[in-house]
């Protein structure tokens, strides 16, 4: 079954729930998913898995930028209302993976390309945000790198 089908099971379910917060990101996943086969359909039909989960990813990212601003501006009702979303829209992503093993694979990347300064991190990030695409948030990783350089 398909993201799409899924989210649309689930939203069906998250109506007759009458849970309206899940209902209203489900429905805007659904929408952005549809948005995203709209723009690359002339080449393909239906978006691919890994198209899917770019798509997740970049939903939990805004989220994450918007409750960073909510709490910064003292807007805590929208900083929690955007939490909610985001763990919603976590469930269909994969596991993140912990500090331990971000550090451990940076630190397997840097030995392989043969860093040993800051003036490598290019050399580390690209390999490295490769191998850990959705398994890890881009900040994370970036303040692995500079902390293994430094």
């Amino acid at each position: 079954m398909s993201l799409k089908d899924r989210i649309t099971e689930e939203i069906k379910a998250a109506m007759k729930a009458k849970e309206p917060i899940r209902l209203e990101t489900l429905r805007s996943i659904k929408k952005t998913i549809l948005e995203k086969e709209i723009s690359v359909r002339p080449e393909q039909d239906t978006l691919t898995e890994t198209q899917e989960m770019e798509v997740l990813m970049h939903q939990a990212k805004q989220r994450r930028d918007s409750i960073e601003q909510y709490t910064k501006a003292g807007r805590q009702d929208l900083a929690d209302k955007e939490a909610q979303e985001l763990a919603i829209i976590e469930t269909y992503l994969p596991k993140q993976l912990s500090e331990e093993e971000i550090v451990a694979i940076v630190d397997e990347i840097i030995a392989q390309v043969g860093a040993s300064s800051a003036k490598d991190m290019g050399k580390v990030m690209g390999p490295a945000m490769q191998r850990l695409k959705g398994l890890a948030d881009g900040g994370k990783v970036q303040q692995a790198v500079k902390a293994r350089l430094s």
